[in-house]
């Protein structure tokens, strides 16, 4: 938002290139102000895509497409955003075009974004199976309510081709904005999102009718999304778009949208300063339109034929001088008449308008006008191609289809049809109108209409647009009843009238790529276009008669050429001979002023200022070319006086320079190459014939400086080379490729192969251009970029690897640190990135790998530009151009061996390192060998590897042996390399065979020292591992001492040591064998200047320089303690003591204060000796920290010069102990640093050592406690279980059977007399079985004190079992070291076979249990372990126990095992719920004794619900006999439903309660109906009187009953 127009537009361009969306309309931080409609930046937006079967290309400003405007209106549920992300790149695409909620950080509250409109662009691939849509669609997103934004939302109503609303709940005015939407919209489609349960408040609830009929939409304009997820209805909303494309939606371009954005009061982003750059560019280019060549030869006269013609006159010149002849008078004549026809030229009118536009003092214009002139005649260009592109499509459906014929003009039906379309800025022509209508591609109507459309933007002059607009003002105040889109019509036809003139010309116009054929195609007998008939004479037009044959036949044409058209969307386009761009104009201006040094006093003052408006182009990024490619030729003087202001204008101290150039031939993309790497924008020589080399000055970050020692980095870039395939350029590409080169100090060679490309001609630019620069005496550091994996990038790539390596004579070029690897590092500096601009439609998706591939060979660029910093230092701007100028002589020349054209050599020389490689490979395998060999005899010296005299003797013997064995094999590659070049068919190349002996030569010298280094570096092993075996020797040594020290005391104590513990006696070994062992001697190293340096810098800081000479005894040695002297103290102290016995006091305090620093520091000192480290410069610091902290806590009268004796007295007893310290660490310090890094190895080894004797003891106490006490454990309580059952069931005869223990049960709770109780019987019966059950057992066992004498029982029993188990293993292995797993396992064997015990010996898995120990010992341990643990335990029994959490650990539930004794048959009555009592197993009928009364059930839980056993609940006595009858009858139809179960009607325990149930009902009938929430049952009189003593005597008299 706060960014400048270009930089918007840089921006914007990026932002595309990654898929993002990017704003078209900015809301304005002041809410009162207009948002900001922006044009300019999506001016720079140029994409090519496939429609229709052909390639196009074009800014996506102007080129007319159909705009899908999104908008919301109310909360929608949905994220709008998200569903246009499922449109726009189709569903399951991890492209997110769109912000939305559902991304990382999505969540956050919107500040800025509401009101903002951002555009995607949705650009066809031509693979039908993946295009969303068949052509190109604009889709704007309106964030935000559009209700809170209704000038945005008019706008797109009025400029879109279809508007989509997602509508939520609306309210009245949501549903009024709806409707104007409506009147405003070409195409409105509705998504309804609404809420019909939630919103009372919204006016309609759109459904399809409602909808259809309230706001008058046709039939599918609405969609319905409530039940939708955001893909499926991206994929619904995808359906309907695309049904209504290519022939329903009309045309739009942003270019002419914003022209409405005026109107509607939007701040449009190309003021009046964009307006006036952009008129006068026209001003320039005028006259354009008579074609390029013609404009070039008018307007840039000075790059013509005479410019190319000087330069080889100057050449011829230079090779006469060269061979030593006189100039030929007829070559003098020649360049004399050149040059004053040179001298004749006067400025053109294009370029003094140009440099004028240059000279101006408003950066804003001038920067608005290069921008706009870049972007204008890349257009042109591009609307070019697209013609043409269109001219030879057609051509082959004419000869395709047979029916080529001659026409003069267009049937009337196909003119009227576009008058139809005449609109400011859109067009309802639809994309079928593009394949039916193809006619003549020079001139057409709708092409002129499209130029209207950029009237308002492309001016012809400034004063045109300056009265232009109070004219469109006045006349749209005078027409505010018509609509908006009126307004514009009639501006734009202003506009036309005003560039009829300039149509009527042939004006060369941008014309929309995707509707090329309606741009092109067509004619128009009302705006002056000329008539088919002016246009075509003599020219084959195809004449369709209707738009079925028209159709049929564009598809054949699709069909027939679709393999060539996939081909070009892959394939770079073929360059334009008549391309026509900046640096045409920026060539001319240089040339201008060449021309005042060839006709001196021709010059202006403007002309003189034009190598310093260069300067501030280049800092602007404007390239400024350095050789012009098309005629071969520099302009020396114009680069000089540009460089010297480039140098005048850079800070002196700021001039270090160096130059990294791109090189590379035409199809490799050598601009965007530079743009992608570091974002500088070179001409691009893909599709234009723009030949030549071209810098731009870099300036690196200040930290990026200091690493490469450059202050400014000169980017070259080589365009053009092998363009020209309708001429040989050989001389010139081999010139522009040396010059290159030569000015190199890092060279990228951009290798991409080409199907119409030679490999001979890519290969051979390079390969000579760097063969020429070597034979002048210099070499840049090369660097590969492969664009892709062809076999010919391959190819080429390991080819100028080989050639570029060869070349590298010296050893640091060379990158030869280690000559194994050589080979492996030169292949690092090739690196292969596959660019994205192949596919160059927005909608084709990026390699993720492209950035790290860029990444990293930006890493290779800087690494290379360090290395030229590591060689040589940078140069200046000066020796730039002096060296520009020895390499351009030398070319002009041609002082090489290897002439301009020659390719022979080149590829000669590849050959030749080709084969030099294999044999390079073949020696250093050899020396491998050889290297081996060497090893294995310095490894035989063995125990004389520490004798000093036999290791120098033996190596000195084997250097000399490497030295021999090196030259040997190197001199047979020179004589294979000489009988290489005497070779018949091999080109001269004894230019090069000093390069190629030198390179033996290096060889030679590195492989030698590799040689040595790799000896010193085995021998050196081989000395460390002697020494390292003989330390581990002496430090088993003194840990086996200390170990069975450390055994003994264990035993003793009978204290298992701790880790802890065992690593401080580990120390104390360490630190005795580190101050014994004999380490080799080294270089003494004296620590006294370190002491000194470090003491003068305190010194100084603290103010103390006077003293600084006392430093000069620090190092001496002290013989004498520290005394204080009366200089210590100040005159006034002195005179203020000096009647205290001669200031004897303060003396003594000041001695005692020295005295405890000293202590102090003799304690510091003997920390840091004791500590296994070497000194450091820490040390010292310290030290003088603690000196001054003791000085500063006391109030002694001293003086400065206290403090400094007292620092030296410390600091040079400092040095006497620390440097015993230093010594001592600095004897060996790899070696040391080697044992120290493995001393957490043996300090492991020590404890595990310890650790393992004393396993025997860790590994009895884990046998017994993970299996011994768990046997034990089971073993006593597996049996408790059922002894508790069976002790209950002897004692209590209520647990004898199923029926006594329900007749208790229910004993019981008529005895409890509580209501929950009977309420949970019938509710949960099991459940409360169980629990009266667990609760006897609890009783039981709480009064029962057999537990404890059963558990001591077994207990007994168990260990004597476990201890015969044991000992009989124990047979035969007195003294015997076994493993300790198969004893154990046998053990468990013999318990379980003999004991009748279950052993869990599934811990004896794994190595925990396998260690090899004395068996008979470990026997004893274990015992003495089950005798403690037996004592436990029995102790353990002896203590109370909860009874709840001791039968949770019982395997067997005493409760669970006497449930299911009692439990019975599980059936129960389906009527009442009553259980069945009979209690023989395996009863096929069942039958309850007590049915339950109606009312202690709920009515719900009947079975029937009409009929209950219990009838005569709510009945008298006296009716008995007619319920009896009517139970008769109820009880015959329960038989017949329920056969299984017994209930007869003969039977009166089947209808009438017994008392106990009787007597229950009368006593909790009201509970039963609340609990039941249902109405009391009427209770008998008689039922009343029954007492507890007769309920219970009714349930004994009904348990006696046999069943």
């Amino acid at each position: 938002m706060s960014a400048n127009t270009f930089l918007q537009q840089e921006m914007t361009v990026r932002m595309v290139q990654c898929q993002f969306a990017v704003p078209l309309i900015l809301p304005n931080i002041d809410p009162e102000e207009p948002s900001r409609f922006l044009l300019w930046p999506s001016r720079g937006v140029v994409s090519r895509w496939r429609s229709h079967g052909k390639v196009h290309e074009g800014d996506l400003a102007s080129t007319f497409m159909p705009v899908i405007s999104c908008a919301k209106l109310g909360h929608c549920g949905v994220s709008k955003s998200n569903v246009l992300n499922n449109v726009i790149n189709g569903l399951g695409s991890p492209s997110e075009t769109f912000l939305h909620r559902g991304m990382d950080g999505g969540q956050l509250p919107r500040r800025l974004s509401n009101g903002l409109v951002e555009i995607g662009w949705y650009l066809p691939t031509g693979n039908t199976a993946r295009d969303t849509f068949p052509v190109p669609v604009v889709i704007s997103n309106l964030r935000g309510d559009a209700s809170a934004h209704e000038k945005c939302l008019s706008f797109l109503c009025q400029t879109s081709s279809a508007v989509v609303v997602f509508c939520g709940n609306l309210r009245e005015k949501e549903r009024q904005l709806l409707a104007s939407c409506k009147n405003l919209a070409s195409k409105l489609i509705v998504i309804d999102l609404s809420d019909t349960g939630e919103n009372e408040n919204r006016v309609v609830g759109f459904t399809d009718q409602n909808l259809g009929q309230v706001m008058g939409l046709p039939r599918g304009s609405v969609l319905q999304g409530r039940a939708l997820s955001e893909e499926e209805l991206a994929d619904r909303l995808s359906e309907t778009l695309n049904d209504l494309l290519p022939d329903t939606l009309k045309l739009v371009s942003l270019e002419a949208a914003a022209t409405l954005a005026e109107v509607l009061g939007l701040s449009v982003d190309e003021g009046v300063v964009f307006k006036k750059a952009m008129a006068t560019v026209e001003e320039v280019l005028k006259g354009l339109d008579e074609g390029s060549a013609q404009f070039r030869e008018k307007q840039l006269p000075l790059q013509g034929h005479l410019w190319g013609k000087l330069a080889q006159v100057e050449k011829e010149e230079r090779k006469q001088r060269k061979e030593g002849n006189e100039i030929n008078s007829q070559l003098q004549k020649e360049k004399k008449d050149i040059l004053v026809e040179l001298s004749s030229y006067k400025m053109t009118p294009s370029m003094k308008n140009f440099t004028d536009a240059l000279f101006t003092t408003d950066k804003v214009e001038r920067t608005c006008f290069l921008s706009w002139m870049k972007l204008k005649l890349q257009l042109m260009q591009i609307g070019k191609q697209n013609r043409q592109q269109g001219l030879f499509t057609n051509l082959q459906i004419e000869e395709q289809n047979g029916i080529l014929e001659h026409s003069d003009e267009l049937t009337n039906g196909t003119h009227d049809d576009l008058e139809d379309s005449d609109d400011s800025f859109c067009t309802d022509s639809s994309f079928e109108e593009e394949q039916n209508v193809i006619t003549d591609p020079q001139v057409s109507n709708l092409q002129a209409e499209t130029d209207q459309e950029f009237g308002h933007i492309l001016q012809t002059s400034t004063e045109n647009t300056t009265e232009q607009q109070p004219q469109e003002k006045d006349h749209l105040e005078s027409t505010d009843d018509m609509v908006p889109e009126q307004h514009l019509e009639m501006v734009s036809h202003k506009k036309e009238i005003q560039e009829e003139e300039v149509i009527d010309k042939g004006l060369e116009q941008i014309t929309d790529p995707v509707f090329e054929d309606q741009n092109n195609y067509l004619q128009s007998g009302e705006n002056g276009s000329l008539s088919s008939q002016e246009k075509q004479q003599n020219e084959p037009q195809l004449t369709l008669a209707d738009s079925d044959s028209a159709s049929s036949q564009q598809q054949m044409c699709q069909d027939a050429g679709i393999e060539d058209q996939v081909t070009s969307w892959s394939q770079p386009f073929v360059p334009d001979p008549d391309w026509l761009g900046l640096e045409h104009f920026l060539r001319e201006m240089g040339l201008i002023f060449e021309l005042t040094h060839i006709s001196p006093g021709s010059g202006s003052q403007n002309v003189l200022r034009l190598p310093s408006l260069a300067t501030d182009l280049l800092f602007y990024g404007i390239p400024l070319e350095l050789m012009d490619g098309d005629a071969s030729n520099i302009p020396m003087q114009w680069l000089g006086c540009v460089f010297a202001e480039l140098r005048r204008r850079l800070p002196q101290e700021q001039c270090r320079t160096r130059v990294l150039t791109n090189l590379g031939v035409h199809h490799a993309r050598n601009a965007e190459v530079f743009s992608a790497l570091l974002g500088v924008k070179f001409p691009e020589g893909r599709q234009r014939s723009t030949r030549g080399v071209y810098m731009v000055a870099l300036c690196p970050p200040i930290d990026l400086r200091k690493e490469i020692e450059c202050d400014l980095l000169l980017l070259i870039d080589v365009e053009g080379l092998h363009s020209d395939n309708q001429r040989n350029t050989l001389i010139e590409d081999n010139e522009m490729a040396t010059v290159a080169t030569g000015l190199s100090d890092v060279l990228m060679q951009n290798i991409s192969s080409h199907a119409d490309t030679k490999f001979e001609a890519d290969f051979g630019a390079i390969a000579n251009a760097l063969l020429r620069i070597k034979e002048c005496g210099s070499m840049p550091v090369c660097q590969l970029l492969a664009l892709d994996d062809g076999i010919n990038s391959v190819l080429q790539a390991s080819q100028l690897r080989r050639v570029s390596d060869m070349l590298q004579t010296e050893t640091g070029d060379r990158e030869m640190n280690n000559a194994i690897n050589h080979y492996t590092k030169t292949a690092t500096c090739m690196t292969s990135v596959k660019w994205p601009w192949y596919n160059m439609s927005l909608s084709e998706p990026i390699d993720p790998l492209y950035s790290e591939a860029v990444l990293k060979l930006k890493r290779n660029l800087f690494g290379a530009l360090k290395k030229c910093a590591a060689k040589s230092a940078a140069t200046g701007l000066p020796e730039i151009m002096n060296r520009l100028c020895a390499v351009w002589d030398a070319v002009r020349a041609e002082s090489f061996s290897v002439g301009l054209q020659n390719t022979d050599i080149a590829l000669a020389f590849s050959l030749l390192c080709t084969e030099l490689s294999q044999w390079e490979d073949s020696f250093l395998e050899h020396m491998d060998r050889w290297h081996t060999g060497a090893s294995k005899k310095i490894a035989a010296t063995k125990a004389k590897a520490l004798d000093a005299m036999i290791q120098n003797g033996l190596m000195s013997e084997l250097k000399d042996e490497a030295r021999e064995e090196v030259k040997t094999e190197v001199n047979k590659i020179r004589s294979k390399v000489e009988s290489y070049l005497m070779k018949d068919g091999i080109p001269n190349m004894n230019t090069f065979k000093p390069v190629l002996m030198s390179n033996m030569d290096d060889l030679q010298e590195r492989v030698t020292e590799v040689m040595i280094q790799q000896l010193d570096v085995v021998i050196e092993s081989h000395c460390s591992s002697t020494q390292l075996s003989n330390f581990e020797t002496s430090l088993e040594k003194e840990q086996e001492s200390k170990m069975q020290a450390l055994v003994e005391k264990s035993k003793s104590t009978k204290v298992l040591l701790r880790d802890e513990e065992l690593e401080e006696e580990f120390e104390g070994v360490w630190s005795e064998i580190l101050s014994n062992f004999d380490f080799r001697p080294s270089e003494p190293d004296d620590i006294t200047a370190r002491v000194t340096h470090i003491l003068k810098e305190n010194l100084i800081s603290r103010g103390l320089q006077k003293h600084l000479k006392k430093l000069e005894d620090i190092g001496q040695n002290q013989t004498s303690n520290f005394y204080v002297y009366d200089e210590h103290f100040g005159y006034r102290s002195r005179l203020k003591h000096m009647f205290e016995d001669n200031n004897r006091i303060q003396r003594m305090a000041a001695q005692k204060l020295a005295s405890n620093l000293i202590e102090e520091y003799n304690q510091f000192a003997a920390d840091k000796s004791s500590s296994p480290a070497d000194f450091s410069d820490s040390y010292i610091k310290e030290l003088l920290e603690n000196v001054e902290n003791g000085l500063k806590d006391k109030t002694l009268e001293i003086r400065s010069a206290f403090e400094v004796d007292l620092k030296v007295y410390l600091c040079s007893a400092a040095c006497q102990d620390f440097q015993k310290l230093h010594d001592r660490y600095a004897k060996d310090t790899e070696f040391l640093t080697c044992i120290s890094a493995a001393k957490s190895k043996y300090l492991a080894q020590f404890i595990y050592q310890f650790r393992k004797r004393d396993q025997c003891q860790r590994v009895a106490q884990a046998f017994t406690s993970m299996v011994l006490k768990p046997t034990a454990l089971d073993y006593i309580y597996k049996p408790v279980g059922m002894r508790i059952v069976e002790e209950i069931q002897g004692q209590l005869p209520q647990y004898q059977s199923q029926r006594a223990f329900h007749q208790n049960l229910l004993e019981e709770l008529i005895k409890e007399d509580c209501f929950e109780s009977f309420l949970e019987y019938f509710q949960s019966y099991d459940d409360y079985r169980r629990k009266k059950i667990q609760e006897t057992v609890v009783a039981y066992l709480c009064k029962s004190t057999n537990l404890d004498k059963w558990r001591q029982q077994r207990l007994g029993e168990i260990v004597g079992k476990i201890a015969a188990a044991v000992s009989a293993t124990a047979e035969g292995t007195n003294g015997v070291l076994s493993d300790t797993k198969p004893l154990l396992e046998r053990a468990c064997l013999i318990l379980e076979e003999d004991g009748d015990v279950d052993v869990p010996r599934a811990s004896l898995d794994g190595p925990l249990f396998s260690i090899t120990t004395e068996w008979d010992r470990f026997v004893t341990c274990l015992m003495e372990l089950l005798a403690a643990m037996r004592l436990d335990l029995a102790q353990e029994f002896t203590q109370n126990v909860d009874i709840i959490q001791f039968l949770q650990c019982l395997p067997v539930q005493p409760h669970n095992s006497l449930f299911n004794r009692v439990r019975g048959c599980d059936k129960k009555c389906p009527v009442c719920r009553a259980p069945c009592e009979l209690e023989n197993k395996g009863h096929e009928v069942h039958r309850a004794l007590l049915h339950r009364p109606k009312g202690m059930l709920p009515h719900r839980s009947c079975s029937l619900s009409t009929v209950s056993c219990p009838e005569s609940v709510t009945e008298s006595n006296q009716g008995q006999s007619n319920d009896t009858e009517d139970m008769t009858v109820a009880c015959i139809s329960l038989l017949s439903r329920y056969p299984d179960w017994s209930i007869y009607p003969g039977d009166p325990n089947n209808y009438i309660p017994i008392a106990y149930w009787r007597y229950v009902l009368t006593r909790f009938n009201e509970r039963f109906a609340e609990e039941y929430k249902q109405e009391a049952a009427k209770i008998p009189d008689d039922w009343r009187k029954i007492t507890e003593e007769e309920a219970l005597n009714s349930l004994k008299v009904a348990f006696s009953v046999e069943c």
